[in-house]
């Protein structure tokens, strides 16, 4: 019995990527939001957020130009205000989240994702970057 995974991804994003790949090496094809173009509604990103158990500071991401020009780092936004932020620059919004039966994830580093996917890997894995996540024998390393 197959599950059904979403992920919110990003193509221009190694992380998300390597998620992605990690998914189908399972041999299963995910659902794939391109929450650039198309961004969650309010209420899927609140849950996103709570389920994967993150602040909605942990889940921006920081090193954008909407987070420095507006100065999101501060105390005095609420999260409600960030989340405004967030639906309105998605470039805030932190990936690859990845939503399975077992759970969701932000998948950062992208090998996270396998604490969420229940079916086995089928081949060796390596990252972009050539780092060796899943052995010859499908198994996981580290």
């Amino acid at each position: 019995m197959s599950q059904k995974i979403k992920i919110y991804h990003n193509p221009a994003c190694g992380t998300s990527r390597n998620t992605l790949e990690l998914i189908r090496n399972t041999g299963q094809e995910p659902e794939i939001i391109k929450y650039l173009k198309t961004p969650p509604s309010r209420k899927e990103l609140i849950n996103l957020i709570q389920k994967s158990g993150l602040s909605v500071h942990e889940a921006m991401r920081k090193n954008v130009e909407p987070y420095e020009k507006f100065k999101l780092d501060q105390q005095h936004w609420n999260d409600d205000q960030l989340i405004d932020f967030m639906l309105e620059y998605p470039i805030l919004i932190n990936r690859p989240f990845v939503v399975t039966d077992l759970g969701i994830k932000l998948c950062r580093p992208s090998e996270l994702v396998l604490d969420i996917l229940s079916a086995p890997q089928l081949n060796a894995f390596s990252k972009e970057d050539g780092e060796i996540i899943i052995d010859h024998d499908g198994k996981r390393i580290n």
